[in-house]
């Protein structure tokens, strides 16, 4: 195996054992399967038009194309196009299926569903890190830069899977397969300056050279190569070994998460800060809206039925985001919400709300109605008091309790306080004040004065809290758009006020921190607006229905929900309405159901189910039957012919280079002075040296040496070729001297001439050689030939048609 090759094997190694950190990101290892049956083609590709051999840059542009249309075949009639043919699939399904896999990576935990969007990214990314290693290790030869496009990969499903417990295997894999790629390289450049020899044998290497036994004899030489496989087996070693040994460095690419997700473990132990709006502007944009929880309920007022999930209740300039707080475990009666008195306490409503949650809906912290009472779940869960949250506690290393299929019931207080109990409100608990009405000091001034300007007038916390509210949602031009960027810090505020347009997060964000500025005591809450009631009572909530809202504290009522946010289908609380105060629901109601002790186990057949919801299992009765042939991608003929045609595309440029080096190659591998001597004069033509074969081989040689400008190294190699030429004209038998270095003077002529012209001379030299009229004049002279002998055969058909008439017919 020569070295390329050999190069080339172990970069699709590399690749391949690298590519094993992101086998647990997804709940199907198929696609690997199909990312090493692509790179290996990839991969062949380039070998093959490394032994032609073309330019490096035409060598990544031809498996660069060959990996875009093997993608395209593997995926085709795959997403949804909005054309016909084949370039509307490239151009829109193609982009589309890319699309849909990005937002799938958002909205799914780990492991995801592999889904063809998800599939396409995998594959298609070991794709480009293995061209980028083929590159670099093979086409450029500097293995060692490889490890840059291989860290990048195990950087990505190291982040994105958090480490494991697998984690120091697929590092130990991923940095074998590195190792291996600079063991290979090493060995093929040691390999080109000779035998690569092993220990030499005690005694047999002299003093001088540093390696020898010296006068015992006791020592021996160790190779390059094995030295380097010590060296980098040590070193793989302690990469694996220093991590467990120091506990500080447990945090790195190998050790386990931090508390960023919160430990919760014993009855000390804390929930960390933690941010869950990282997939919500995915979510309300999702394409196929999938469900993710369903429930029951007898809550005469589902409009008020928001499902909670858990309270950002710091601010630090960036984000928003819960604080560390400690937690305890679950009581059979949760206590009482902060700031509840017993006026309203009196006239609340107990509810119970039976939830189960999708498979694919892998939260720690569980969505309940608020102010919860109880909770009937099994499993292992924390209660964190101050936010009234239940966060999954920890199972293992790295492994916590999740609302993944979970099936629970929920008791919870259907609050109904009235404007005038806002209105009379005391003042809030000092405490409370302090730690709830906290701002950053890289707060800009806008947020505090339009929250001054806009509440102008207001004589307390309620009107103050119900004008803000209406001017993010009635009067104040805002506008509703999940497409802004979700920037949650300062500046992104201050950039909302003024551009006014956003999504749920920059209304509750807004109207929290201009609330505390006012001196209110503020939060948001993130979750789930009711959901859609369906025609058998239950209730479907989905990834659309995810939502933030901000809670501004009143004693008396505790954390109360404002609704700023102008969306469609979301009301304001009645209570926000002080001319109108609540008197009956203004959302439709559901009677109280007589089966609400248990979730219905799937939506009815009249469920508007979209086949993405089948597709997953969400739906229940039959699926409907879809046309497989309705995919919007071409069929299977339409893209193997285009796969044709974009081949031919690329290799009829290449054809008089392919060809040109195909003669060369033949040329100097005769070993013959006159082929050497005709390949020198092609390579002269090429630049634009015309051939005069009246000019003696000494006449030609120093007319090549003239108008090629070479410098002295290549002018005696093309005088050395000559002397060879005239020697095996004109010297007698036997006179010839032999000529060892004739390929290797060819050859540096041409490089002489290639590098004695302009960049322009060279590349047409290159791709379009001047010598190539050669194979014109073969075709001309073999159709003269044809033709020559067709007309000869003719006479004589004719000639013999003639001896066989009589004398009389003849003429």
């Amino acid at each position: 195996m020569s070295g390329r090759a050999r190069l080339t094997l172990f970069a699709v190694l590399a690749t391949l054992l690298t590519s094993w950190s992101l086998v647990g990101l997804v709940d199907s290892a198929g696609w690997l399967l199909q990312a090493a049956l692509l790179l290996c083609v990839q991969s062949a590709v380039g070998a093959g038009a490394r032994r032609v051999p073309v330019a490096g840059a035409l060598t990544v542009a031809s498996q660069a194309l060959v990996s875009l249309l093997l993608l395209a075949f593997l995926f085709a009639g795959k997403g949804e196009s909005t054309g016909d043919g084949p370039l509307a699939y490239l151009v829109t399904d193609f982009g589309a299926l890319f699309r849909r896999g990005v937002m799938d990576v958002g909205e799914f935990a780990i492991p995801a569903p592999l889904t063809d969007g998800i599939r396409l990214l995998l594959v298609s990314g070991v794709l480009l890190v293995g061209l980028l290693v083929d590159m670099l290790a093979v086409t450029v030869r500097t293995a060692a830069a490889a490890g840059l496009p291989l860290l990048a990969l195990y950087s990505v499903a190291a982040g994105l899977s958090g480490g494991g417990e697998s984690s120091w295997f697929t590092f130990l894999l991923a940095g074998c397969g590195y190792l291996l790629l600079l063991l290979a390289e090493g060995r093929d450049r040691l390999a080109q300056w000779g035998r690569v020899f092993g220990a030499a044998p005690s005694g047999r290497v002299s003093a001088a050279s540093g390696y020898g036994s010296g006068a015992g004899g006791g020592g021996q030489a160790v190779s390059p190569v094995r030295t380097g496989r010590r060296l980098g087996a040590v070193a793989l070693g302690l990469a694996l070994v220093v991590p467990a040994v120091l506990p500080s460095l447990g945090s790195g690419l190998l050790g386990t998460p931090g508390d960023g997700d919160g430990s919760g473990s014993g009855a000390g132990g804390q929930i960390q800060a933690v941010n869950p709006l990282v997939s919500l502007q995915s979510s309300l944009n999702a394409q196929d809206n999938r469900v993710v929880l369903k429930y029951r309920t007898d809550s005469p007022q589902l409009g008020e039925q928001y499902l909670r999930i858990l309270a950002l209740d710091e601010f630090n300039g960036v984000k928003w985001e819960a604080s560390g707080r400690a937690l305890t475990d679950v009581p059979a009666r949760l206590p009482n919400p902060p700031g509840l008195g017993e006026e309203v306490r009196g006239g609340a409503v107990e509810v119970r709300t039976s939830l189960s949650s999708s498979e694919t809906y892998a939260q720690r912290y569980l969505p309940m109605p608020y102010p919860a009472t109880g909770v009937d779940i099994g499993g292992k869960w924390r209660f964190e008091p101050v936010g009234r949250t239940l966060v999954g506690d920890q199972l293992g290393k790295d492994k916590f309790q999740n609302v993944q299929g979970a099936q629970y019931t929920v008791r919870s207080l259907l609050l109904r306080p009235t404007a005038e109990q806002l209105q009379t409100a005391p003042a809030p608990n000092p405490a409370i004040r302090d730690e709830f009405t906290k701002l950053p000091d890289n707060l800009p001034p806008v947020v505090a004065e339009t929250a001054r300007r806009v509440t102008q007038g207001a004589k307390d916390n309620y009107a103050r809290a119900v004008k803000l509210q209406d001017y993010f949602a009635v009067n104040g031009g805002f506008r509703y758009d999940t497409k802004v960027s979700s920037g949650t810090g300062s500046q992104a505020i201050a950039r909302f006020l003024a551009d006014k347009e956003g999504f749920c997060i920059h209304f509750a964000f807004s109207m929290a921190s201009m609330s505390r500025s006012l001196g209110i005591p503020a939060r948001v809450a993130v979750g789930f607006t009711p959901g859609a009631k369906q025609s058998d009572g239950s209730v479907n909530v989905s990834m659309r229905d995810a939502h933030a809202w901000p809670e501004l504290y009143f004693e008396g009522v505790g954390w109360t929900r404002f609704e700023p946010t102008p969306r469609s289908g979301i009301t304001v609380p009645d209570y926000s309405r002080p001319e109108t105060p609540q008197i009956q629901p203004t959302a439709p109601t559901a009677a109280p159901s007589q089966s609400s002790a248990a979730p219905a186990p799937a939506p009815t057949k009249s469920d508007d189910c979209t086949p993405a919801l089948k597709k997953l299992g969400e739906c229940g009765g039959p699926a409907l039957k879809q046309d497989a042939g309705s995919g919007g991608g071409p069929s299977l003929t339409a893209v193997l012919v285009w796969t044709a045609v974009g081949l031919a595309a690329l290799v009829l440029p290449l054809l008089p280079m392919l060809w040109r080096s195909r003669v060369r190659a033949r040329r100097l591998g005769a070993h013959e002075v006159l082929a050497a001597w005709q390949e020198l004069g092609d390579a002269a033509w090429d630049v634009g040296i015309t051939p005069d074969g009246a000019r003696s081989p000494r006449g030609a040689a120093d007319r090549i040496v003239e108008l090629g400008r070479l410098e002295p190294e290549a002018a005696r190699a093309v005088l050395r070729i000559a002397g060879a030429v005239e020697r095996a004209l004109y010297a007698p038998p036997g006179g010839q001297v032999a000529y060892d270095g004739l390929e290797a003077d060819v050859l540096e002529a041409r490089a002489g001439l290639l590098a004695g012209v302009s960049r322009g001379v060279r590349l047409r030299a290159l791709l379009l050689p001047r010598s190539a009229a050669r194979l014109r004049w073969a075709a001309a002279a073999r159709s003269s030939a044809v033709t020559g002998r067709g007309a000869a055969a003719l006479d004589k058909l004719r000639t013999g048609v003639r001896g066989r008439l009589p004398l009389r017919d003849r003429g």
